[in-house]
Protein backbone atom coordinates (compact mmCIF):
# COMPACT_ATOMS: atom_id res chain seq x y z
CA UNK A 1 0.00 0.00 0.00
CA UNK A 2 3.11 2.34 0.91
CA UNK A 3 3.95 1.72 -3.49
CA UNK A 4 0.71 3.62 -3.93
CA UNK A 5 2.28 6.79 -3.09
CA UNK A 6 1.78 10.33 -4.03
CA UNK A 7 3.45 8.60 -7.42
CA UNK A 8 0.06 8.00 -8.74
CA UNK A 9 -0.78 11.85 -9.09
CA UNK A 10 2.71 13.75 -8.94
CA UNK A 11 4.74 11.04 -11.14
CA UNK A 12 2.00 10.35 -13.72
CA UNK A 13 3.59 12.76 -15.94
CA UNK A 14 6.50 14.35 -17.31
CA UNK A 15 6.66 16.71 -14.20
CA UNK A 16 8.06 14.80 -10.99
CA UNK A 17 9.45 14.65 -7.91
CA UNK A 18 11.20 11.96 -8.50
CA UNK A 19 14.39 12.43 -7.28
CA UNK A 20 15.47 9.25 -9.22
CA UNK A 21 14.32 10.34 -12.24
CA UNK A 22 16.57 14.36 -12.29
CA UNK A 23 19.38 13.92 -14.54
CA UNK A 24 21.93 14.92 -12.15
CA UNK A 25 24.52 15.40 -14.71
CA UNK A 26 22.42 17.85 -16.87
CA UNK A 27 21.48 19.96 -13.63
CA UNK A 28 25.03 20.02 -12.89
CA UNK A 29 25.40 18.43 -9.93
CA UNK A 30 29.25 17.63 -9.46
CA UNK A 31 30.16 14.51 -8.23
CA UNK A 32 32.76 14.04 -5.68
CA UNK A 33 36.27 13.82 -6.81
CA UNK A 34 36.78 10.53 -7.58
CA UNK A 35 40.45 9.26 -6.70
CA UNK A 36 42.27 6.05 -8.02
CA UNK A 37 41.80 4.62 -4.22
CA UNK A 38 39.17 4.31 -2.07
CA UNK A 39 35.38 4.07 -2.48
CA UNK A 40 33.44 5.54 -5.35
CA UNK A 41 31.99 9.14 -5.20
CA UNK A 42 28.41 9.49 -3.79
CA UNK A 43 25.46 9.53 -6.16
CA UNK A 44 24.18 13.34 -6.26
CA UNK A 45 20.73 12.13 -5.83
CA UNK A 46 21.25 10.15 -2.54
CA UNK A 47 22.70 13.28 -1.30
CA UNK A 48 20.10 15.64 -2.90
CA UNK A 49 17.23 12.81 -1.17
CA UNK A 50 19.07 13.10 2.47
CA UNK A 51 18.79 16.83 2.17
CA UNK A 52 15.35 17.78 1.06
CA UNK A 53 14.33 14.57 3.89
CA UNK A 54 16.26 17.13 6.58
CA UNK A 55 15.08 19.94 5.69
CA UNK A 56 11.54 18.88 5.83
CA UNK A 57 12.03 17.73 8.81
CA UNK A 58 13.88 20.96 9.81
CA UNK A 59 17.18 19.64 10.02
CA UNK A 60 19.67 21.18 7.81
CA UNK A 61 22.84 21.08 9.77
CA UNK A 62 25.34 18.85 7.86
CA UNK A 63 26.55 17.00 11.62
CA UNK A 64 22.92 16.44 12.48
CA UNK A 65 22.21 14.73 8.69
CA UNK A 66 25.32 12.62 9.56
CA UNK A 67 24.06 11.74 12.56
CA UNK A 68 20.53 10.98 11.66
CA UNK A 69 21.78 8.46 8.36
CA UNK A 70 23.16 6.20 11.21
CA UNK A 71 20.32 6.17 13.53
CA UNK A 72 17.67 7.21 11.76
CA UNK A 73 15.49 4.23 10.50
CA UNK A 74 13.71 6.27 7.37
CA UNK A 75 17.11 7.91 6.51
CA UNK A 76 19.03 4.69 6.54
CA UNK A 77 15.98 3.30 4.34
CA UNK A 78 16.38 6.45 1.90
CA UNK A 79 19.78 5.77 1.53
CA UNK A 80 20.03 2.14 1.05
CA UNK A 81 22.37 1.89 4.48
CA UNK A 82 24.95 5.02 3.00
CA UNK A 83 26.48 6.89 5.51
CA UNK A 84 27.95 10.06 4.23
CA UNK A 85 30.32 12.00 6.55
CA UNK A 86 29.37 15.53 7.23
CA UNK A 87 32.37 17.17 4.88
CA UNK A 88 30.89 15.38 2.16
CA UNK A 89 27.07 16.49 2.82
CA UNK A 90 28.08 19.98 3.54
CA UNK A 91 30.50 20.17 0.30
CA UNK A 92 27.45 18.99 -1.88
CA UNK A 93 25.37 21.92 -0.32
CA UNK A 94 28.00 24.19 -0.83
CA UNK A 95 28.84 23.61 -4.85
CA UNK A 96 25.75 23.30 -6.06
CA UNK A 97 24.05 26.26 -5.82
CA UNK A 98 22.99 26.51 -9.26
CA UNK A 99 21.49 22.66 -9.34
CA UNK A 100 19.55 23.51 -6.41
CA UNK A 101 17.92 26.02 -8.08
CA UNK A 102 16.83 23.83 -10.90
CA UNK A 103 15.41 21.06 -8.43
CA UNK A 104 13.54 24.05 -6.96
CA UNK A 105 12.19 24.60 -10.34
CA UNK A 106 11.05 21.41 -11.00
CA UNK A 107 8.28 21.93 -8.19
CA UNK A 108 6.89 25.14 -9.83
CA UNK A 109 6.35 23.03 -12.94
CA UNK A 110 4.81 20.78 -10.65
CA UNK A 111 2.51 23.24 -10.37
CA UNK A 112 2.34 24.82 -13.29
CA UNK A 113 1.05 20.95 -14.69
CA UNK A 114 -1.81 20.37 -11.76
CA UNK A 115 -2.72 23.82 -12.54
CA UNK A 116 -2.20 25.20 -9.41
CA UNK A 117 -0.65 28.47 -10.07
CA UNK A 118 -3.11 31.24 -11.51
CA UNK A 119 -0.82 33.50 -13.45
CA UNK A 120 -2.87 36.58 -12.78
CA UNK A 121 -1.95 38.14 -9.52
CA UNK A 122 1.56 37.85 -7.91
CA UNK A 123 2.60 39.63 -5.19
CA UNK A 124 6.32 39.92 -3.88
CA UNK A 125 8.33 40.74 -0.92
CA UNK A 126 11.48 40.30 0.61
CA UNK A 127 12.66 38.48 4.47
CA UNK A 128 16.14 38.98 6.11
CA UNK A 129 17.57 35.74 7.28
CA UNK A 130 20.35 35.93 9.58
CA UNK A 131 23.63 35.42 8.34
CA UNK A 132 26.48 33.52 10.38
CA UNK A 133 28.53 37.38 11.14
CA UNK A 134 27.56 38.88 14.61
CA UNK A 135 27.09 42.51 14.62
CA UNK A 136 30.61 42.56 16.74
CA UNK A 137 32.31 41.77 13.48
CA UNK A 138 30.87 44.03 10.96
CA UNK A 139 32.52 47.18 10.54
CA UNK A 140 31.63 50.88 8.83
CA UNK A 141 34.05 53.41 8.82
CA UNK A 142 32.83 55.66 12.19
CA UNK A 143 33.04 52.15 14.03
CA UNK A 144 36.78 51.67 13.01
CA UNK A 145 37.66 55.24 13.74
CA UNK A 146 35.99 54.82 17.17
CA UNK A 147 37.50 51.34 18.06
CA UNK A 148 41.27 53.29 16.93
CA UNK A 149 40.48 56.19 18.99
CA UNK A 150 39.56 54.09 22.09
CA UNK A 151 42.75 52.36 21.60
CA UNK A 152 45.09 55.63 20.82
CA UNK A 153 43.53 56.94 24.67
CA UNK A 154 44.46 53.46 26.30
CA UNK A 155 48.16 53.33 24.63
CA UNK A 156 48.71 56.91 26.09
CA UNK A 157 47.73 55.70 29.58
CA UNK A 158 50.35 52.66 29.28
CA UNK A 159 52.68 54.68 27.69
CA UNK A 160 52.48 56.71 31.11
CA UNK A 161 52.02 54.05 33.67
CA UNK A 162 55.26 52.64 31.89
CA UNK A 163 57.39 55.97 32.22
CA UNK A 164 56.39 56.33 36.09
CA UNK A 165 56.50 52.27 36.97
CA UNK A 166 59.72 51.08 38.66
CA UNK A 167 58.34 47.62 39.39
CA UNK A 168 60.44 44.87 36.99
CA UNK A 169 56.36 42.76 36.54
CA UNK A 170 54.61 46.29 36.51
CA UNK A 171 56.80 47.30 33.59
CA UNK A 172 56.43 43.91 31.84
CA UNK A 173 52.47 43.53 32.04
CA UNK A 174 52.42 47.27 30.89
CA UNK A 175 54.61 46.47 27.58
CA UNK A 176 52.29 43.21 27.35
CA UNK A 177 49.11 45.59 27.85
CA UNK A 178 51.15 47.79 24.82
CA UNK A 179 52.09 45.53 22.43
CA UNK A 180 47.95 43.66 22.84
CA UNK A 181 46.85 46.65 21.76
CA UNK A 182 48.93 47.72 19.22
CA UNK A 183 48.24 44.05 17.45
CA UNK A 184 44.66 45.17 17.68
CA UNK A 185 45.17 48.83 15.83
CA UNK A 186 46.80 47.45 13.16
CA UNK A 187 43.92 45.01 12.84
CA UNK A 188 41.58 48.10 12.42
CA UNK A 189 43.83 49.98 10.23
CA UNK A 190 43.53 46.57 7.79
CA UNK A 191 39.95 47.23 8.15
CA UNK A 192 40.10 51.11 7.34
CA UNK A 193 42.29 50.49 4.50
CA UNK A 194 39.73 47.87 3.05
CA UNK A 195 37.05 49.71 3.61
CA UNK A 196 38.86 52.78 1.69
CA UNK A 197 40.37 50.54 -0.88
CA UNK A 198 37.08 48.88 -1.47
CA UNK A 199 34.53 51.95 -1.82
CA UNK A 200 31.94 49.74 0.56
CA UNK A 201 30.38 51.56 3.20
CA UNK A 202 30.68 47.89 5.75
CA UNK A 203 32.71 44.90 5.90
CA UNK A 204 31.51 41.94 7.36
CA UNK A 205 34.64 39.52 8.53
CA UNK A 206 33.25 36.23 9.21
CA UNK A 207 30.52 36.09 6.38
CA UNK A 208 32.17 38.62 3.52
CA UNK A 209 29.04 39.20 1.73
CA UNK A 210 26.29 39.61 4.65
CA UNK A 211 25.45 43.00 5.05
CA UNK A 212 24.36 44.95 8.29
CA UNK A 213 19.91 45.74 7.42
CA UNK A 214 17.40 47.19 9.29
CA UNK A 215 15.33 44.40 10.11
CA UNK A 216 11.88 45.59 11.57
CA UNK A 217 11.52 49.71 13.28
CA UNK A 218 15.07 50.63 14.16
CA UNK A 219 16.55 46.82 15.02
CA UNK A 220 19.15 45.85 12.53
CA UNK A 221 20.97 42.62 12.02
CA UNK A 222 23.97 41.42 9.97
CA UNK A 223 21.73 39.44 7.39
CA UNK A 224 21.30 38.80 3.58
CA UNK A 225 18.10 39.95 1.87
CA UNK A 226 15.89 37.27 0.01
CA UNK A 227 14.06 38.23 -2.15
CA UNK A 228 10.59 36.07 -3.50
CA UNK A 229 7.79 36.19 -5.93
CA UNK A 230 4.25 34.35 -4.94
CA UNK A 231 1.19 33.13 -7.09
CA UNK A 232 -2.01 34.71 -5.49
CA UNK A 233 -3.70 31.02 -6.12
CA UNK A 234 -1.66 28.79 -4.21
CA UNK A 235 0.86 30.55 -2.12
CA UNK A 236 3.39 28.75 -4.74
CA UNK A 237 6.91 30.46 -4.81
CA UNK A 238 7.48 31.06 -7.83
CA UNK A 239 11.15 32.38 -7.76
CA UNK A 240 13.67 33.52 -5.06
CA UNK A 241 16.54 35.74 -4.97
CA UNK A 242 19.42 35.63 -2.14
CA UNK A 243 20.79 39.58 -2.68
CA UNK A 244 22.65 41.99 0.08
CA UNK A 245 20.85 45.12 -0.52
CA UNK A 246 17.54 46.84 0.42
CA UNK A 247 14.24 46.72 -1.42
CA UNK A 248 14.40 49.90 -3.64
CA UNK A 249 15.88 48.30 -6.85
CA UNK A 250 14.19 45.06 -6.71
CA UNK A 251 10.52 45.04 -7.91
CA UNK A 252 11.77 44.82 -12.01
CA UNK A 253 14.06 41.96 -11.89
CA UNK A 254 11.50 39.91 -9.61
CA UNK A 255 8.99 40.70 -12.04
CA UNK A 256 10.99 40.09 -15.15
CA UNK A 257 11.92 36.99 -13.61
CA UNK A 258 8.15 35.97 -12.85
CA UNK A 259 7.18 37.22 -16.69
CA UNK A 260 9.69 34.02 -17.55
CA UNK A 261 8.36 31.51 -15.00
CA UNK A 262 4.10 32.57 -16.20
CA UNK A 263 4.94 32.55 -19.36
CA UNK A 264 3.15 36.22 -19.82
CA UNK A 265 2.73 39.71 -19.09
CA UNK A 266 -0.78 40.22 -18.33
CA UNK A 267 -0.39 39.84 -14.51
CA UNK A 268 -0.34 42.50 -11.61
CA UNK A 269 2.10 42.72 -9.21
CA UNK A 270 1.63 43.59 -5.37
CA UNK A 271 3.86 45.12 -3.69
CA UNK A 272 4.57 47.00 -0.37
CA UNK A 273 5.93 50.77 -0.46
CA UNK A 274 9.64 49.89 0.25
CA UNK A 275 9.77 48.82 -3.61
CA UNK A 276 8.08 52.32 -4.85
CA UNK A 277 10.79 53.94 -6.69
CA UNK A 278 9.58 55.60 -10.39
CA UNK A 279 12.66 53.58 -12.41
CA UNK A 280 11.63 50.44 -11.15
CA UNK A 281 7.44 50.89 -11.99
CA UNK A 282 8.29 52.22 -15.33
CA UNK A 283 10.84 49.25 -15.73
CA UNK A 284 7.30 47.26 -15.15
CA UNK A 285 5.03 49.46 -17.14
CA UNK A 286 7.52 48.70 -20.08
CA UNK A 287 7.12 45.31 -19.67
CA UNK A 288 3.66 45.57 -19.67
CA UNK A 289 2.96 44.42 -16.19
CA UNK A 290 0.65 46.41 -14.10
CA UNK A 291 1.83 47.09 -10.92
CA UNK A 292 -0.37 48.21 -7.31
CA UNK A 293 2.93 49.31 -5.18
CA UNK A 294 1.67 50.78 -1.98
CA UNK A 295 2.72 55.01 -2.19
CA UNK A 296 5.29 55.28 0.76
CA UNK A 297 4.53 58.72 3.52
CA UNK A 298 6.03 62.32 1.96
CA UNK A 299 9.38 62.63 3.98
CA UNK A 300 8.66 65.40 6.08
CA UNK A 301 11.68 67.14 4.70
CA UNK A 302 9.64 67.48 1.30
CA UNK A 303 6.26 68.51 2.87
CA UNK A 304 4.97 72.22 2.45
CA UNK A 305 4.60 74.19 6.10
CA UNK A 306 0.57 73.53 5.32
CA UNK A 307 0.18 69.95 4.08
CA UNK A 308 -2.77 72.01 1.43
CA UNK A 309 0.54 72.98 -0.63
CA UNK A 310 1.93 69.45 -0.85
CA UNK A 311 3.28 68.68 -4.33
CA UNK A 312 -0.34 66.75 -4.78
CA UNK A 313 -1.80 70.18 -4.85
CA UNK A 314 -0.34 71.42 -7.41
CA UNK A 315 -1.68 70.80 -11.10
CA UNK A 316 -0.11 69.58 -14.32
CA UNK A 317 -1.05 71.20 -17.27
CA UNK A 318 0.97 69.24 -20.73
CA UNK A 319 -0.02 71.66 -23.24
CA UNK A 320 2.30 74.09 -22.39
CA UNK A 321 4.38 71.81 -19.56
CA UNK A 322 3.70 74.25 -16.40
CA UNK A 323 2.54 73.70 -13.03
CA UNK A 324 -0.82 75.65 -11.24
CA UNK A 325 0.04 76.06 -7.91
CA UNK A 326 -3.18 76.23 -5.42
CA UNK A 327 -3.09 79.94 -5.38
CA UNK A 328 -3.40 80.19 -9.01
CA UNK A 329 0.00 81.03 -9.97
CA UNK A 330 1.92 79.62 -12.81
CA UNK A 331 5.34 77.77 -12.00
CA UNK A 332 7.39 77.19 -15.73
CA UNK A 333 10.71 75.41 -16.33
CA UNK A 334 13.41 76.89 -17.68
CA UNK A 335 13.89 73.63 -20.20
CA UNK A 336 16.88 71.87 -17.98
CA UNK A 337 17.08 68.76 -17.22
CA UNK A 338 18.75 67.89 -14.36
CA UNK A 339 20.10 64.19 -13.44
CA UNK A 340 20.12 62.31 -10.33
CA UNK A 341 21.57 58.55 -9.36
CA UNK A 342 18.67 57.07 -10.70
CA UNK A 343 16.58 59.49 -12.92
CA UNK A 344 16.10 62.98 -14.30
CA UNK A 345 13.87 65.71 -13.29
CA UNK A 346 12.73 69.38 -14.13
CA UNK A 347 12.33 72.06 -12.15
CA UNK A 348 9.47 74.57 -12.46
CA UNK A 349 8.84 77.65 -10.59
CA UNK A 350 7.27 81.35 -10.49
CA UNK A 351 8.45 84.95 -9.70
CA UNK A 352 5.65 85.23 -8.02
CA UNK A 353 6.16 83.49 -5.35
CA UNK A 354 8.10 86.15 -3.45
CA UNK A 355 4.79 88.73 -3.62
CA UNK A 356 2.67 85.66 -2.68
CA UNK A 357 0.59 85.90 0.89
CA UNK A 358 0.72 82.28 1.13
CA UNK A 359 4.39 81.77 0.67
CA UNK A 360 4.90 80.85 4.53
CA UNK A 361 2.29 78.06 4.03
CA UNK A 362 4.20 76.68 1.10
CA UNK A 363 8.02 76.77 1.49
CA UNK A 364 10.45 77.57 3.60
CA UNK A 365 12.67 79.25 1.26
CA UNK A 366 12.37 82.55 1.31
CA UNK A 367 14.82 82.93 -1.23
CA UNK A 368 14.15 81.06 -4.32
CA UNK A 369 10.25 80.34 -3.49
CA UNK A 370 8.78 77.47 -4.17
CA UNK A 371 10.23 74.73 -6.96
CA UNK A 372 8.39 72.02 -8.09
CA UNK A 373 10.48 68.95 -9.51
CA UNK A 374 9.10 66.87 -12.42
CA UNK A 375 10.84 63.11 -12.45
CA UNK A 376 10.72 61.38 -15.95
CA UNK A 377 8.97 58.77 -14.43
CA UNK A 378 6.23 61.15 -12.81
CA UNK A 379 3.56 59.21 -15.39
CA UNK A 380 4.52 55.64 -14.07
CA UNK A 381 3.91 57.04 -10.59
CA UNK A 382 1.10 58.53 -11.30
CA UNK A 383 0.01 54.86 -13.11
CA UNK A 384 0.67 53.34 -10.51
CA UNK A 385 -1.34 55.67 -7.97
CA UNK A 386 -4.12 55.07 -9.38
CA UNK A 387 -4.57 51.58 -9.85
CA UNK A 388 -4.02 51.57 -5.55
CA UNK A 389 -6.70 53.99 -5.75
CA UNK A 390 -9.17 51.79 -7.88
CA UNK A 391 -8.82 48.96 -6.39
CA UNK A 392 -8.55 48.73 -2.47
CA UNK A 393 -9.57 45.17 -2.02
CA UNK A 394 -7.00 43.93 -4.66
CA UNK A 395 -4.29 45.18 -2.32
CA UNK A 396 -5.56 43.48 0.33
CA UNK A 397 -4.40 40.15 -0.81
CA UNK A 398 -0.98 40.83 -0.91
CA UNK A 399 -0.11 40.56 2.88
CA UNK A 400 -1.70 37.01 2.68
CA UNK A 401 -0.31 35.74 -0.55
CA UNK A 402 3.88 37.03 0.29
CA UNK A 403 3.20 36.57 3.82
CA UNK A 404 2.48 32.80 4.14
CA UNK A 405 5.67 31.25 3.11
CA UNK A 406 7.97 33.52 5.43
CA UNK A 407 5.19 32.45 8.76
CA UNK A 408 5.84 29.15 7.68
CA UNK A 409 9.51 28.92 7.04
CA UNK A 410 10.71 31.09 9.68
CA UNK A 411 8.10 30.88 12.19
CA UNK A 412 6.77 27.06 12.23
CA UNK A 413 10.27 25.42 10.81
CA UNK A 414 12.48 27.88 12.79
CA UNK A 415 14.35 29.09 9.64
CA UNK A 416 15.06 32.59 10.51
CA UNK A 417 18.93 32.42 9.57
CA UNK A 418 21.50 30.99 7.45
CA UNK A 419 23.62 28.14 8.22
CA UNK A 420 25.98 28.57 5.44
CA UNK A 421 28.72 31.48 5.21
CA UNK A 422 31.42 32.95 3.15
CA UNK A 423 29.59 33.62 -0.39
CA UNK A 424 26.05 34.47 -1.44
CA UNK A 425 26.09 31.52 -3.84
CA UNK A 426 26.66 29.61 -1.27
CA UNK A 427 23.68 31.22 1.20
CA UNK A 428 21.93 30.76 -2.19
CA UNK A 429 22.24 26.53 -2.08
CA UNK A 430 20.52 27.04 1.69
CA UNK A 431 17.72 29.40 0.78
CA UNK A 432 17.30 26.81 -2.46
CA UNK A 433 16.30 24.23 -0.19
CA UNK A 434 14.46 25.92 1.93
CA UNK A 435 11.72 27.11 -0.59
CA UNK A 436 12.29 23.75 -2.72
CA UNK A 437 10.75 21.89 0.71
CA UNK A 438 8.05 24.85 1.12
CA UNK A 439 6.73 24.05 -2.28
CA UNK A 440 6.74 20.46 -1.71
CA UNK A 441 5.45 20.87 1.51
CA UNK A 442 2.42 23.22 0.27
CA UNK A 443 1.57 20.44 -3.24
CA UNK A 444 1.35 17.69 -0.58
CA UNK A 445 -0.69 19.57 1.74
CA UNK A 446 -3.10 21.14 -1.54
CA UNK A 447 -3.29 18.21 -3.28
CA UNK A 448 -4.21 15.95 -0.01
CA UNK A 449 -7.00 18.51 0.89
CA UNK A 450 -8.69 17.90 -2.38
CA UNK A 451 -8.97 14.33 -1.68
CA UNK A 452 -6.52 12.74 -4.26
CA UNK A 453 -5.24 9.45 -3.37
CA UNK A 454 -2.09 8.08 -2.09
CA UNK A 455 -1.01 11.09 0.35
CA UNK A 456 -1.68 9.96 3.05
CA UNK A 457 2.00 8.42 2.78
CA UNK A 458 5.21 9.20 4.60
CA UNK A 459 6.74 11.92 2.52
CA UNK A 460 9.87 10.02 2.63
CA UNK A 461 8.84 8.35 -0.27
CA UNK A 462 8.17 11.10 -2.61
CA UNK A 463 11.70 11.84 -2.22
CA UNK A 464 12.77 8.17 -3.10
CA UNK A 465 9.48 7.16 -5.44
Amino acid sequence: KLCILIYEKLCSCNYRLDVNSLDMNSMGFTHAKLSREGRPAYNPADLLKLFIYGYLNRTRSSRELEKESKRNIEVIWLLKGLQPDHNTISNFRRDNPEAIRKVFEQTVRIAQHHNLIGGRILAGDSTKLRAQNSKKNNYNADKVKRHVEYIDKKLEEYTNQLAQSDNDSERTNTEKQIAKHQIRKEHYNRIAQQLEESGQAQISTSDPDSKQMIVRNNITEVAYNIQTINDEKQHIILDYKTTQNNDTHALSDMVRRAVGIVGHTDFVALYDKGYHTGIELAACHTMGVETLVAIPNRPVSSQAPNPAYNFEAFTYNPTDDTYTCPAGATLRTNGTTYTSKTSSFKQYKTPECKRCKCLKECTISKKNGRIVQRSEHIENVERNKVMVESNPELYKKRQAIVEHPYGTIKRQWGFDHTLIKHSIERVSADVGLIFTCYNIRRLLTILHSNGKKGLYLLQTHIIRA
